[in-house]
Order: C-alpha cells, then structure tokens, then sequence
C-alpha cells in the first residue's frame, strides 16, 4: 500500500507492466497498480460505479417529479438500486431453506446419508405425527399385554404407557420381557426383581434405584421404534401397607435399616420427665 509508506511526496515509479492510477484513499495523488493495490483499487472502482449509478438514479427521480407536477402519467417509483436493503423474515427463511439442504447434501456426500448417520427418535415421521394420548385403567392395560395379536403391545412406567409392538420378540408372550407388557412394573425396574417386583410403588426405593427408573423412562421416550401412547390411572397407595420386599435378602435387609433408621430420625424426642424426683405429689 503506497499511499501508506509514502503518504507525501513524490508517486512511486511503476515497474514494467505497472501504471499509476488514482489513490483510492488520497485525492490527487497517484499509486502503482500493483497486485498488493488491486483490492483497494477493485473496490475504488466499484464505489465510483456505485455512484455513477445513484446519480443516474437521483436524474430519473427528478423527471419523474416533474412529470407529476405538470400532471403527466407516470409509472410507479422505482427504488434506490444503490440502497443496502435489510434482510426480511423471507429473506432469513430462504437463508435457512438453502444452508439445511446444503448440510443435508454434505451428509449425504462424506456419510453417505442426509441426516449424517443419525437414526434416532427424531429422525422418524411417526414422532412428528399426531397420536391420541388416552388414560388407561389398570385393568384395560393388561388387555393389550400381547397375548391378542390384533391388538398392539403396551407397557408403562411411572405412568406412561409406551407402545413397543415392534419389538414383540421381547415383550411379548415367550419373551425375556414379557412380565413387564400390560402393566406399570416401574419397580422391577429399579430393583431389577422382575418377577416380584410388577407393581408401580416406588416407595423405600434408594437414590440409585430411582436413577435406573428414570434411566429406563428416558430410554422408552427418546426410542426410535417406540413411542409414549398415554397414562395409565392407578388407585392411590395406602402409605400404611407394607413395602415390597427386595428379591436379594441382603439388599432387604440394607433397605429395612435404612428405613428404621429414617423412623428413627423423624420421631419426635421424648421430652417427659421419668424421674419420680421430678414429680410434685398432688
């Protein structure tokens, strides 16, 4: 940039092939039209035809007013074709349109798929189609527990219901599984006692059993083949009846001193005096 090394004095001496040619930033002063100048230059040229342009613009706007002062017709306003308009609501969605299919069409060139690889839950249509949620009944749950093939093949958890048809081979009848279809076994899948343990009372579970429910509550809801069909009512719990014991005996009896323990800590200390000492006869 010469206008930069030698801001007075005399214009540098062009090379072969060079010429000197007006300072974009200095008026009345020449540079080189060397390659390191021909950005500054480029965009010189482009202002001056940006300005050629407006004026041409600023001419066609006068005749147009003075046609409508002496009551002529005229066409409608033509706009500034120099003005930086801002980009509009349109505008952005194109922007987006074109930048997903350009990400879509990468995936599909360096992976060989448009999604990337990606074959989650969001990546099917049925999770953005609209299902009907409805309450179940504990009893009409068990009716769709797969023994009637007309029917599909629901299990529920903490409430939700999930229909998991496709994957009859496991919930269904003879599958691995098939003690949790048709009912809210959320306990068995906490404590892992799958045959004693098909009811939905969670209470006494520990802080890592409730992790292994959410654990597989978060599994049913974010699976690419099954999907949550609604809830299932259940009567409330009486808070007096006894907690299902632990299927390993060692983990009942942790559970149990846990449990007292707790009692233990939320029973009121006993503040009456017991010595007779204390007592004034009446």
């Amino acid at each position: 940039m010469s206008w930069l090394w030698k801001p007075q004095g005399d214009a540098p001496k062009p090379e072969p092939g060079q010429k000197l040619v007006e300072d974009p930033a200095i008026p009345n002063r020449k540079v080189v039209n060397k390659t390191a100048n021909q950005p500054f230059l480029a965009y010189k040229e482009y202002r001056d035809k940006k300005e050629l342009e407006h004026q041409a613009w600023l001419q066609r706007k006068k005749e147009r007013e003075e046609k409508v002062a002496r009551g002529e017709k005229v066409g409608p306003e033509e706009p500034d074709p120099t003005e930086e308009r801002e980009v509009g609501v349109v505008g952005l969605l194109k922007f987006l349109f074109y930048l997903t299919i350009v990400i879509l069409l990468a995936g599909k060139f360096f992976t060989g798929h448009f999604l990337w690889e990606y074959d989650g839950k969001w990546a099917q249509l049925k999770t953005y189609m609209p299902s009907d949620q409805r309450l179940f009944s504990e009893g009409f749950l068990a009716t769709f527990d797969g023994s009637d093939l007309n029917k599909p093949l629901y299990l529920a958890i903490d409430g939700d219901v999930y229909d998991v048809s496709s994957n009859r081979r496991t919930y269904g009848p003879g599958g691995s599984y098939h003690l949790m279809a048709g009912i809210d076994a959320a306990r068995s899948f906490g404590t892992g006692c799958f045959a004693v343990h098909r009811t939905h009372d969670l209470r006494g579970l520990t802080e890592s059993e409730m992790k292994s429910v959410q654990h597989w509550k978060d599994f049913f809801t974010n699976h690419k083949s099954y999907r949550k069909v609604g809830r299932v009512s259940h009567p409330p719990i009486d808070p007096l009846s006894p907690i299902p014991e632990h299927c390993d005996p060692k983990k009942e009896e942790a559970a149990q001193k846990q449990r007292r323990a707790v009692q233990d800590a939320e029973r009121p200390p006993n503040n009456h005096p017991t010595d007779a000492t204390d007592h004034t006869e009446l």
